[in-house]
């Protein structure tokens, strides 16, 4: 009898263990799969310089903010075949987004198919003509912008004169926009304000934006104005200016921040700066990548909740362009409130 009892209470405690593991088995059943980690990993045009790393400040805050992982990369200098590469290897890596600002929209489509085919949500920024990507986000439409950097360098330069634009690359699909905006805007409006050559290349580099400067101070002695596109033109053309003691007869104005030409502000080498900020760029090209791998909707009318990204707009004759509102001008009279 003793030993039936044993046997009993043994069988009891067994199938109290099963029911137990069974229990915890439909539990877990039950329970939701953990979702993958999403990661969003954003190609720049170059490294180290002030602009991308105040981008890579605002990815990484979005990527904190929402649980995802968000990074930034990119080559040590604006080749687009760099830039390709290593978005090449990026889809290997198979993450969630790729978002893109390209040196080359034209020598990224390859590659940005080779991505959208993979499965990954390709977002681009500066790159309006890009046609293999999801959605491309501008900080403005780039024409009005380029519009009002003529009118703005007309009105410094007294309506007359001639000037020369700067561009990173002539491949920069922003950048040539914005000329070629302020030329036009020059023929229609401004007839005696003549550009003496055709867009100067800078490389993304300030030294080869102030050699340039400097030749094309002595090549035309009589140059009023100059207008940069690449964060880093402004700086560069701004020590050429202040070595030849030019700052009270010529105009420089363009694209650029405080922390990387706001010295030339201070004594008229630079007249005035125009920009968006790029943190907020940063995390306006994360948020759509994120709305694209959730299938929310993104259309005109969408809102980033993000300053100056409250109701995107189409840009017409853009393949999948949205564009925001606004830029900040700055000059030396308000340059102390913007420190970065």
């Amino acid at each position: 009898m003793r030993n039936m009892k044993l046997i009993m209470s043994a069988l009891s405690a067994i199938a109290v263990g099963i029911a137990c593991l069974l229990f915890v088995h439909q539990s877990r059943a039950d329970r939701p799969a953990k979702s993958a980690k999403i990661r969003i990993v954003t190609v720049v045009k170059r490294t180290g310089i002030a602009w991308f790393e105040r981008m890579e400040l605002g990815i990484r805050k979005f990527g904190v903010e929402n649980g995802i992982e968000a990074t930034m990369t990119g080559a040590a200098d604006a080749d687009p075949q760099k830039q390709a590469q290593i978005i090449r290897k990026l889809i290997s890596e198979k993450p969630s987004a790729i978002t893109v600002v390209p040196n080359s929209p034209e020598a990224l489509e390859g590659v940005l198919k080779e991505a959208r085919e993979a499965g990954i949500k390709v977002v681009t920024h500066e790159a309006g003509n890009q046609v293999n990507t999801d959605v491309d986000i501008e900080a403005f439409d780039n024409l009005a912008y380029g519009a009002h950097l003529m009118d703005e360098l007309a009105s410094c330069m007294g309506a007359k004169g001639e000037y020369v634009a700067f561009v990173g690359h002539t491949t920069a699909r922003s950048h040539m926009r914005w000329v070629g905006a302020a030329y036009e805007r020059a023929k229609q409006k401004y007839p005696e304000v003549n550009r003496v050559s055709p867009p100067v290349e800078s490389g993304e580099h300030l030294d080869t934006a102030y050699q340039q400067a400097k030749k094309l101070l002595a090549k035309y002695p009589e140059l009023k104005g100059f207008e940069g596109s690449s964060v880093i033109d402004i700086a560069g053309i701004g020590k050429a200016v202040r070595e030849a003691g030019r700052q009270n007869s010529t105009c420089v104005m363009g694209t650029s921040l405080p922390s990387v030409a706001g010295d030339y502000l201070s004594d008229g080498a630079v007249d005035k700066i125009f920009l968006w900020d790029p943190v907020i760029a940063g995390q306006a090209q994360d948020k759509l990548a994120l709305m694209l791998i959730r299938g929310e909707k993104i259309g005109p009318g969408t809102d980033l909740g993000l300053p100056g990204y409250r109701s995107l707009k189409r840009i017409p004759d853009t393949p999948h362009a949205l564009a925001g509102s606004g830029w900040i001008a700055i000059d030396k009279g308000n340059v102390g409130n913007y420190q970065f």
